[in-house]
Parts: C-alpha cells; structure tokens; sequence
C-alpha cells in the first residue's frame, strides 16, 4: 500500500474467495457469476468510467493465488490489460488436487482438466500482454517451479517479458511480497505510462 500511495496509483481490489480467478463457478464466490465474469462485467467498466480511460490503461498485479490469476486474465485478454504483474503466482494449482483442496474439485473434473485452464496453456504466441514482470522467491517451493517454467515458455515462444527469480526473501509469504513490492509496483507505473504515452 506505501508503494501504491508513493506512486499515486489508484487501486481496486476485488475479493473473490478460493476461485482462482478462473472462468468457473465458484459457489463460496457466487453461485453465478465467475470471478473472471466479474472482473471483466463489472470491475473493468467501473473503472473506465470512474477514470474516463479508454481502452487499455489498465494494468494487474496479484499475489499467490492473485498472481496466477493476473497473469491467466492478461494472457486470455492482453488487449484489456497490456501491463501485468505478479508476486509469487501459483500458477500449478492443479497440485492443489494432491494436497485435498476443498473447492478446486467443485470447479474442476480432476487435476489435469484443472492444469489445462491454468495461466501456461493460456500464453498465445501472437496475442500477448505487451508489459508482463513476474517473480519468485527460489525457496518457495512448490510455486518455483511454475514460475521458472513459465519464463522458459515464453522464453522459448519470443515472448518480451521480465522476471526476478534470483532474489530471495522468506519463501511464501508477505516478508517476500513486501521485499518485491517497490520493484513491481515501479514496474507497473512505468509501463502504464508506457501505455499512455502509445500511438495506436
């Protein structure tokens, strides 16, 4: 919050229980309506008409479960949210299947239905967030793993990003996501402007 308020960022945090951020009904979230579904229904045009914004100018940073689902929403809808950023995302949560999630299997046949909708599978090699900045504390295990997987797709696809996976600071948790918050929300502010500043 102190690098947001340094930054004159305005910020809208949506809660939307153990979803995931994911395009499935998650019923402690709503009965209904997906957390995606919001997100896009509801928060984006509040927020271009509370801020007279047109397209783009939107960028999204998440935490956890926050950071897989900022970076799943980007990747699915880049023109939407150009600059994306994310702290610890747990982008693998099909593992969840293995430690007895209570909700994922409500929203999911099985692990691997759930590994299909995860943030990887939804990288499009010609359609991404043009500002994309993730990173992982390498003792954070089992979440490490995802993230160094997702810098060598899209390594591997020519897809421009950045990624801190080298700096350590207390494995999971808001010891590490406090250490990160200057960078990535510095980050969020120079890209953001970058978009301003973009002639179609």
């Amino acid at each position: 919050m102190e690098a947001f308020d340094r930054h004159g960022l305005p910020v809208i945090a949506p809660h939307t229980q153990r979803s995931w951020w994911t395009d499935r009904i998650c019923a402690e979230f709503d009965p209904q309506l997906t957390a995606e579904a919001h997100v896009l229904e509801n928060i984006v045009p509040f927020i271009r008409q509370r801020w007279q914004l047109a397209d783009g100018g939107i960028g999204l940073l998440g935490t956890s479960m926050g950071g897989q689902g900022a970076l799943r929403l980007a990747y699915k809808r880049p023109s939407v949210f150009p600059v994306v950023a994310a702290i610890s995302p747990a982008i693998d949560y099909q593992r969840r299947f293995e430690e007895g999630d209570e909700t994922l299997p409500l929203m999911y046949r099985d692990a691997e239905q759930a590994r299909q909708d995860t943030a990887l599978l939804h990288i499009h090699p010609l359609n991404w967030p043009r500002h994309q900045f993730f990173c992982c504390d390498p003792n954070d295990y089992p979440w490490f793993v995802s993230a160094e997987r997702l810098r060598m797709k899209l390594g591997s696809l020519g897809v421009p990003f950045e990624c801190d996976l080298e700096t350590s600071g207390g494995g999971h948790g808001f010891d590490y996501y406090n250490q990160m918050a200057e960078k990535t929300v510095g980050f969020l502010v120079d890209r953001l402007e970058k978009e301003r500043l973009r002639v179609p």
